[in-house]
């Protein structure tokens, strides 16, 4: 019964694939058309540029600043170092999108260059790679207030922290995958009230977003585990000691 099941799961998903690319030429026409649509393209192009630069500053502020001094505050190890051993895996990520993809390099990186202990990584990272979305949550937050002020809709501190709490609780639940980002925008501008059709502009520029805040999201999981490490190092050579007497 089990093996009729996942064969009917096999047969199934070219079935889905097929049909969805049947439709995507629809799909491709509707952005064409909403770009189309716009009245004065170089405010729009003007608007996006400021907001990917906004973007950037934010990742790299939180990728180099904030990691690291974490980092340093907790383990009193040099976090430069650190980037040394994970930069293979960084690089990884900004070439993949993805951090469930990037799981393999970021492993090697941390049990052979940095000498984490593997039972540290295995549980820590797979984990990351599914709810720790530090850049994406970043990256939404601006997004949505993007969005609002685009339209000329002002936010008050109310709506403000509705935003960062909903971006944060969002990418809790997007998939570690390339431009998961997008589909969970969706709850935050409804649950602030913007609207959801201009997310079609961002896709225009999501293609470059998507791997910074996916090597930010692969740093965080790393810094996570070398944290991790560090704390746990005591109970972990107890637990070898012990089974060393047995």
């Amino acid at each position: 019964l089990s093996v009729k099941l996942f064969d009917c799961k096999r047969s199934a998903v070219p079935v889905s694939l097929v049909s969805s690319l049947r439709y995507s030429p629809i799909g491709i026409a509707s952005l064409i058309g909403k770009i189309a649509a716009i009245g004065d393209l170089e405010v729009v192009a003007r608007q996006l540029g400021m907001y990917m630069v906004t973007v950037i500053v934010g990742l790299l502020i939180h990728g180099g600043l904030i990691l690291p001094a974490i980092f340093f505050a907790i383990t009193r190890k040099s976090p430069f170092t650190f980037y040394q051993g994970i930069f293979q895996a960084w690089i990884t990520a900004l070439g993949t999108a993805s951090s469930a993809g990037t799981l393999p390099v970021t492993f090697r990186c941390l049990e052979e260059n940095l000498k984490i202990d593997k039972r540290v990584t295995r549980f820590v990272l797979p984990i990351g790679a599914t709810i720790n979305m530090d850049g994406t949550a970043l990256y939404e937050a601006v997004a949505a207030i993007f969005i609002a002020q685009m339209n000329d809709i002002s936010l008050d501190t109310g709506q403000i922290i509705t935003v960062s709490l909903t971006a944060t609780l969002a990418s809790v639940g997007a998939a570690s995958i390339p431009s998961a980002g997008l589909v969970t925008m969706l709850l935050i501008l409804t649950a602030v009230g913007l609207p959801t059709q201009d997310i079609s502009l961002l896709i225009a520029v999501d293609w470059l977003l998507d791997r910074m805040r996916t090597s930010i999201n692969v740093v965080g999981d790393s810094f996570g585990a070398g944290i991790v490490d560090h704390l746990s190092k005591a109970e972990l050579a107890e637990i070898d000691a012990a089974e060393m007497l047995l």
